[in-house]
């Protein structure tokens, strides 16, 4: 059992399987095929993202240093929490960045999803966590891999 303190961005718990990305998280890629489909569960489909691709996220732990890619990335996040068909939680080992951070707040805010959000659990964390592993998320901000 290892534990993390982060900084919570949106606050929770959560007991579940983590599914870890070694590199940046492109929303768009990942999450709009599911979105597009209408589907009951996100599938990632970012194919330059073997750590995730073809693996199912929605009620996963996110686990990922940073989100990439489109100005999009925000909506996108609302609008999959919106479906009910996004990840638990998303736990950063870095600074949330400007985008997710604003889709997780309108998901909170709008859509009324208790989607949570941790940040700067640090390099040592997703060097730690593995896909699969199950995870507790405390309202404090502290993970603890199992």
């Amino acid at each position: 059992m290892k534990q993390f303190k982060g900084r919570v961005l949106a606050g929770g718990k959560f007991s579940g399987q983590a599914v870890v990305s070694h590199q940046g998280v492109n929303t768009l890629a990942t999450f709009q095929a599911s979105a597009l489909k209408n589907a009951k569960k996100v599938i990632a489909s970012d194919q330059n993202n073997p750590d995730i691709y073809g693996k199912e996220l929605t009620g996963k732990a996110l686990c990922l240093p940073i989100t990439i890619g489109s100005t999009t990335g925000g909506l996108v996040i609302q609008t999959i929490c919106s479906m009910g068909i996004n990840p638990s939680c998303f736990l950063f080992s870095e600074h949330v960045d400007s985008l997710a951070a604003s889709g997780i707040v309108l998901a909170r805010v709008w859509e009324n999803n208790p989607v949570i959000a941790i940040d700067q659990l640090g390099k040592e964390f997703l060097e730690t966590v593995k896909t699969g592993d199950s995870i507790e998320v405390s309202e404090d901000g502290t993970v603890t891999i199992l």
